[in-house]
């Protein structure tokens, strides 16, 4: 049984003093001796964080909207259920949700810790970085499936203070596995124009005082030769413009993030997901997630609990993300957004993907085995 007092709230310490691969040394990889550099770099930014977070109570600030969320979207009734594991890590947190009777008596620490986790930098942007998405944090549009809420917090590991006005980007893949905002070979339906100027599950989020953003979004489909994961690009003094996107500023963070295989295999369970027909690639199978977490301390998974008694009500994922504030790193779009609609970005580099595109076209939506590709069923569009 996992110490539920202790477990919300994990600080992530990502990309400490250190770029990336795909970062402006355009390195694929990290050297054995790199890796050794940051996990020593992020233990003793760790180690000076934790205290000072816990005094401040920063990460019990962010842990009390955490709680708000739960009493506004959590269901009556909630069955007590198994906790998950997934590559040996419990990430699933029980809610007695017959506290909602009551609300007032939920207990706030539920959400928080006193412990701190470190991932390793991966870096990886992937192919579908759309430039020029909207401020919003209602990113589900008109797509179906598991309603998601993401809480995220960012910690400046130089200062151990919440980052204000830091603008996350997210985006990921829909039911079936197709990026919004995209036309390609390797993203579904490569002759549908028409998904260029779509943006669902894809938005950026200003930070508030405790270094908060927060998203409605679907939890992510899959596609041949990754895992479900959600991808994040964190923007650091950008300008706001009249039309709601940002220009200028910093990127102080390129990053993936995971769920635990149980809780995925669970959404895989229930429709419009069960239709995929695309061949799941497990988190133990998945490339990023062995970049990142060999040969380091890397927790690289959402913390999370369910708002009723299945997935299909709905889930709370949270995950607090330590960046070094001074860094900026170099993007490489897929698409860009713009007045007269959505145009493709020339690609000038690989993403940052260490050796290059996993597996081939297999390893991207639309690729063999993949929705929209040669032997699969055509994809629901986006």
């Amino acid at each position: 049984m996992v110490n539920l007092t202790r477990i919300f709230g994990c600080a992530l310490l990502v990309g400490v003093a250190l770029g990336h691969p795909g970062g402006h040394d355009r390195s694929n990889a990290m050297s054995h001796n790199d890796r050794r550099a940051f996990r020593t770099r992020a233990r003793r930014s760790l180690d000076a964080c934790s205290e000072k977070l816990e005094q401040d109570r920063t990460l019990h600030r962010a842990a009390v909207k955490r709680a708000d969320v739960f009493r506004k979207h959590g269901k009556r009734g909630l069955s007590r259920r198994d906790t998950p594991t997934v590559l040996a890590t419990d990430h699933s947190v029980e809610v007695d949700a017959s506290v909602l009777e009551n609300p007032h008596d939920l207990d706030v620490t539920l959400f928080e810790s006193p412990t701190a986790c470190i991932v390793f930098p991966e870096g990886e942007i992937g192919p579908f970085w759309v430039k020029g998405e909207h401020i919003r944090d209602d990113l589900i549009d008109d797509e179906s499936g598991v309603p998601l809420h993401l809480h995220a917090q960012f910690i400046d590991v130089n200062t151990c203070k919440p980052i204000p006005d830091l603008y996350m980007d997210v985006w990921n893949a829909n039911s079936t596995g197709v990026y919004s905002g995209v036309q390609s070979p390797m993203n579904g339906n490569p002759a549908d124009d028409s998904n260029l100027v779509k943006a669902a599950l894809r938005g950026i989020q200003k930070t508030d005082e405790d270094g908060v953003a927060t998203f409605k979004t679907l939890f992510p489909g899959h596609y041949g030769g990754r895992c479900v994961h959600v991808h994040v690009v964190a923007h650091l003094n950008a300008e706001l413009l009249p039309n709601n996107t940002l220009t200028g500023g910093s990127v102080s963070h390129i990053g993936q993030l995971f769920f635990d295989q149980a809780l995925v295999d669970e959404v895989e369970k229930v429709a419009p997901y069960k239709d995929n027909t695309a061949i799941i690639t497990t988190n133990e199978r998945d490339h990023v997630v062995n970049y990142e977490t060999a040969d380091s301390e890397s927790d690289p998974f959402f913390y999370y609990t369910l708002l009723g008694d299945s997935v299909e009500d709905g889930i709370l994922a949270w995950i607090t993300i330590g960046v070094d504030a001074t860094q900026d790193y170099e993007t490489q779009c897929g698409a860009e957004l713009g007045e007269d609609g959505g145009k493709m970005c020339e690609i000038t580099g690989n993403f940052g993907i260490p050796g290059g595109f996993p597996g081939g076209p297999g390893g991207f939506p639309g690729g063999p085995g993949a929705p929209g590709g040669p032997g699969a069923t055509p994809p629901q569009q986006p």
